[in-house]
């Protein structure tokens, strides 16, 4: 019985490719936070990473697909914190959920704050996008899509998470997904707002404290 010799040939061209899109990617989101997606140009990125503009067109079709590839990237990082989360805080938890009020809300969200990566770039960047989104109809079709994607998976771990504490939202699980999801942006905008001197992280995580736990509370109810 002879063995027939093995074409590696695609996977090595295939993880060459997918390497060249992650490093325009990267520098991407180093390129789109310093100076805006509307303002940045594809060379802009092309040199940041290092490769020529026929690499870019090889790997993306315009500036927007690739925001919409790294935008899928780094919500996917978040997402899957959210979801190591509630694998690893919930179980832990010795609170019953009759006994949970604002404290110990509070020290849930400060938990997984603690999880999520430096925001700082990616909130200036997605607001960026969604400026643009806003001014041109053929890029807002096509965030509207995404936005609503990834809204709705976030939907379910939300779900699942305050279900792992006996409680169910009393709103449709979007709509309070959205809601939430404004609330923890906007504190982090704030924390971005008050100045380069302060310490991002800390000061989003404090302005989270102050609003998500009466939120959580009040769009949940224990399931009956």
């Amino acid at each position: 019985m002879t063995t027939q010799p093995v074409d590696v040939e695609p996977a090595v061209e295939s993880a060459r490719r997918q390497k060249t899109r992650e490093r325009l990617m990267d520098a991407a989101f180093d390129v789109f936070a310093e100076q805006g997606v509307h303002a940045a140009s594809i060379e802009a990125v092309t040199e940041r990473a290092g490769f020529t503009r026929g690499a870019f067109y090889s790997n993306f079709a315009s500036k927007e697909e690739l925001f919409f590839a790294l935008a899928e990237r780094e919500n996917g990082v978040r997402l899957d914190r959210l979801q190591e989360g509630i694998d690893i805080i919930f179980p832990t938890l010795a609170t019953p959920v009759e006994s949970l009020d604002i404290e110990a809300v509070a020290e849930i969200v400060d938990r997984f704050m603690l999880l999520q990566p430096n925001d700082r770039h990616w909130c200036i960047v997605e607001s960026e996008f969604r400026t643009l989104a806003l001014r041109s109809p053929e890029v807002a079709a096509r965030y509207i899509d995404y936005e609503t994607r990834i809204d709705t998976r976030l939907a379910r771990l939300l779900e699942e998470a305050v279900g792992t504490v006996g409680l169910r939202f009393t709103i449709d699980s979007l709509q309070a997904t959205r809601i939430i999801t404004t609330l923890a942006q906007q504190a982090t905008y704030d924390a971005i707002l008050a100045g380069p001197d302060v310490a991002t992280d800390d000061l989003a995580r404090a302005n989270a404290r102050r609003v998500l736990p009466a939120v959580l509370l009040g769009l949940t109810e224990p399931v009956a």
